[in-house]
């Protein structure tokens, strides 16, 4: 194992002499990277190994922090390897990385586990806050970017500690992502990514400063990994505040905007869901006010209409009360509460992004991220852009060459890609309409089995489950298992194509990859619930006129007289709480599994044999990609919350118990079970933000659409204001109103029920079935009423009045919350023109220190001191 560690200070941080400390006596080894200042000065006594603590952080003199570790298995028949590693860690140290080689022979492995005994349960005495010293709150000072030619003009006390560990480990892997691996100029035989690839080393990783559990025994350690399990990463702590800054300053700005990101959309989450449970609150106390329930399920009316059968051939005649429970099921999510609730999601996704912004901006300048993409943007170029694009031309900007991919390349490359993403869709799609074919063809077996005298078997269950509820359950179960398969596959395929576009920079891959695989997610999650939202019940025809699918032979499916609003329930209940629970199971099982087969040899060893790289060697990589699936999980939850929401309002609530449980579950895992990753830096959630303001448009639309048509609401409204026979305010006879009448005589052969000929149903000659068409006899007979166009002309008034009135308030409101606060934006300008003044002076006066040094030939230089410059803008480092 390399230990490497490069020279930084208050000067460079690339260009430093090399300092190399190896022992290669052994056949694994694991190489240690740093960037600290601690280089063993001549003739200072080095410490020996094991007067060192196992679980220290340092190189063997305790000076220099390890920054990065190169681990690798010394194969004496593989000499290419070695020749890879032998040249690369030349490089390396020619880069100005210090190397320090440890032998894996000389200690043993033992677990990483704590016993649960160690774990003191002193959460009930901790306050609701967290204490300050944990919080870890940035200083009031002014900053300004970095450089080294001004080192005297920031506030420095100490060189070693100057970057955190984060920005140091951060730099190193940029300096690894683009040394060479052979003597020859060679652009593709470069980075730290392709020799793990080639076996030439089996693992690079920073390390963690501490075990999580125990603080560390090396006194110069900070312990910061013990401080965010204690915490933070703990469950019980989930009613506590997160410490970001202290997130931020361990893991790197990326990892700490995630977890600000989730943390503020949980907090939002708590009024969606309080307000949801009322509707739902409302619609339970107003059950006994359901008339057209009542209808149903009364033998006078529900029990005296005869309903035409639901399939051909095999579906029989059945009586409207059979439908009882599902009506009574669909009025809790079906009311007037509804239509409030999906007014109110349209402006909360507003308010919950406008606000986000405004955290966001915050965030962004108190890490000095206010300029970060215009600086780093050069910086952010990846290795394998810079490889593989083998022509280079000018950059107008900067007048420097830089590697550029031609437009022929690029045009055929993006033409491959979408050609992939519209190939993959179609798949999906073709599963979705498969599973639309299952509903079909299984609904006749489900009705021939449950008649209205259920067997002995279904003597329990039989009248509370009806033909739709037992299809749409099973339909949804097996478009659960089929979206998780096609999870594992258009995952990989997302990951391929988008490595064949050849990205530029970092920011322009994670991008890229983001709009793919949310396409991906998008149409495989919800393109089950959009089909039973917007299309099912809605092209059916009529008895003796039906609509067929797959050539004329599967009937189109009914909505029974509940309304599809249930069924609609029923799915995204499935599929959200089942990819909820699946999620959360697979993020923490999965890992601790791994790591605990992984470490079951090395429980019987004694821990101080157990070094503090060899136990994070041990631990599962977090990889480049963990967080991006991290944000996808959330995103595609939003959109569940969002999209579909008028259906069932008890969504956010789900979303925010599996949130409070997602925060503590990634802080565990990220704390526990992974390697500590690479810190990058981020001053945005990038691409989702623009998806969550897409999703947020289509919210309004979809759930007005489904208010008007997958809802009875607009029928019911129109019914009671407008049709209601005795002219009053309730919904007395709508159920008898809402169900047209057909001639059992009129059946085609094909459509004619088996059971027709049954002495129970030998004196039918009319059947009743969902629409407002004329009855038999009339000179217009099953056309549309008149009643019908003016349902029609409400549900189409109500998308018009409800979208507009939703996004102008949605446009005010965005209107009136500024992205960036006020103060921030004052503090922002006041720091830029004080960070351009002191730095005219500070050129001023250095050149004429310059010129006085001439006149008078001295050697020494004299560092200014501004005195009109207070304690609190004093100008720190930005990172």
């Amino acid at each position: 194992m390399r230990r490497i560690t490069g020279k930084g200070g208050g000067d460079s941080l690339i260009e430093m002499s090399p300092t190399e400390s190896l022992s290669d006596d052994g056949n694994s080894y694991h190489q240690h990277a740093s960037s600290s200042t601690g280089s063993l000065q001549q003739g200072q006594p080095e410490i020996g190994k094991q007067k060192l603590s196992k679980d220290s952080v340092f190189f063997r003199d305790g000076m220099r922090r390890i920054d990065f570790v190169l681990s690798y298995v010394d194969d004496k028949d593989c000499e290419k390897k070695q020749e890879r590693r032998r040249i690369y860690e030349d490089n390396l140290k020619n880069a100005g990385l210090e190397l320090e080689t440890e032998d894996k022979s000389e200690s043993e492995d033992v677990t990483d586990m704590p016993d649960d005994q160690e774990i003191p349960m002193n959460w009930l005495s901790t306050p609701f806050r967290l204490p300050k010293n944990i919080m870890n709150p940035e200083p009031d000072y002014f900053t300004a970017p970095f450089s080294k030619s001004k080192a005297d003009f920031f506030l420095i006390d100490n060189q070693d500690t100057f970057f955190p560990p984060s920005t140091r480990n951060r730099i190193v892997y940029y300096i690894l992502s683009r040394c060479l691996y052979v003597s020859e100029n060679c652009g593709d035989k470069k980075g730290i990514k392709r020799l793990l690839n080639n076996g030439s080393y089996t693992s690079a990783f920073p390390l963690h400063d501490s075990r999580y559990w125990i603080r560390s025994k090396d006194v110069n350690c900070e312990s910061e990994r013990y401080d965010l399990y204690k915490h933070w990463a703990r469950f019980f702590c989930f009613f506590k505040e997160q410490p970001i800054n202290r997130i931020r300053k361990y893991y790197g700005e990326k990892i700490g905007i995630y977890f600000a990101w989730l943390g503020f959309y949980t907090e939002m989450l708590l009024f969606a869901a309080v307000v949801g449970a009322i509707c739902f609150l409302y619609g339970f106390l107003t059950y006994d006010d359901n008339e057209w329930s009542k209808e149903i399920c009364s033998d006078e009316i529900g029990g005296k209409i005869v309903m035409c059968p639901l399939c051909d051939k095999k579906c029989s005649y059945w009586k409207l009360n059979t439908t009882c429970n599902s009506s009574w099921q669909s009025h809790l999510f079906d009311n007037v509460a509804t239509v409030f609730f999906a007014i109110f999601m349209g402006i909360w996704v507003t308010l919950f992004l406008e606000f986000w912004k405004r955290r966001q901006a915050r965030l962004e300048y108190e890490w000095d991220l206010v300029d970060f993409e215009e600086e780093q943007q050069q910086l952010q170029l990846r290795p394998e852009y810079e490889t593989r694009c083998t022509k280079s031309k000018e950059n107008p900007i900067t007048k420097e060459l830089e590697p550029y991919l031609p437009i022929t390349s690029k045009c055929a490359r993006s033409c491959l890609s979408g050609a992939t993403v519209l190939l993959w869709i179609s798949l999906i799609i073709a599963c979705i309409i498969g599973v639309i074919a299952y509903r079909l063809a299984v609904y006749a077996a489900f009705a021939s089995i449950m008649k209205d005298s259920p067997t002995n078997q279904l003597e329990v269950v039989g009248p509370y489950i009806t033909p739709q509820l037992a299809t749409s359950v099973t339909a949804s179960c097996i478009n659960f298992v089929i979206i998780m398969i096609l999870n594992l596959m258009y995952e990989k395929v997302a990951v391929w194509i988008t490595d064949m576009e050849i990205p530029k920079t970092h920011l322009e891959y994670e991008n890229k990859l983001t709009v793919k695989m949310f396409l991906f997610q998008f149409v495989n999650y919800y393109s089950s619930c959009f089909y039973v939202a917007f299309f099912k019940g809605k092209f059916v025809g009529y008895p003796g006129k039906y609509a067929y699918m797959f050539g004329g032979n599967l009937r189109n499916e009914e909505c029974d007289p509940g309304g599809c609003l249930i069924e609609l329930t029923t799915q995204l209940v499935i599929v959200m709480t089942g990819k909820q629970v699946w999620g959360n199971i697979q993020e923490a099982l999965l890992p601790w599994v791994m790591n605990w087969w992984g470490s079951r040899k090395a429980r019987s060893h004694p821990e101080s044999l157990y070094s503090r790289w060899e136990q994070d060697h041990d631990l599962q990589s977090f990889g480049q990609l963990g967080l991006f699936y991290e944000y996808l999980e959330m995103v595609i939850q939003f959109g569940f919350i969002t999209l579909f929401v008028a259906s069932f309002p008890l969504a956010p609530l789900l979303a925010l118990f599996n949130n409070i449980i997602e925060i503590r579950v990634d802080a565990w895992k990220l704390t526990t079970q992974f390697r500590r990753p690479v810190a990058a830096k981020a001053h945005s959630i990038g691409a989702w933000e623009e998806i969550l303001n897409g999703m947020a448009v289509l919210s309004v639309v979809t759930n007005a659409f489904i208010v008007a048509f997958t809802s009875d609401m607009m029928p019911r409204l129109v019914y009671m204001y407008a049709y209601q026979p005795q002219g009053q305010m309730n919904m007395k006879g709508y159920i008898n109103n809402s169900l047209s009448v057909f001639n059992v005589s009129e059946f085609e052969d094909s459509s004619r029920p088996e059971e027709a000929e049954n002495p129970m149903w030998f004196n039918i000659t009319t059947c009743r079935y969902r629409d407002y068409r004329y009855p038999p006899g009339h000179e217009k007979q099953y056309f549309h009423t008149m009643q019908f166009w003016h349902i029609l002309a409400a549900k189409l008034a109500f998308i018009i009045i409800m979208e507009h009135v939703v996004f102008l308030v949605k446009y005010f409101v965005a209107w009136l919350i500024p992205d960036v606060p006020s103060d921030v934006r004052a503090r922002v300008k006041r720091e830029r023109f004080l960070v351009q003044e002191y730095l005219h002076d500070y050129e001023v006066n250095k050149l004429k220190i310059q010129l006085s040094q001439q006149d008078n030939k001295e050697c020494t230089c004299t560092p200014m001191i501004y005195p009109t410059l207070p304690k609190h803008e004093v100008l720190s480092e930005v990172l």
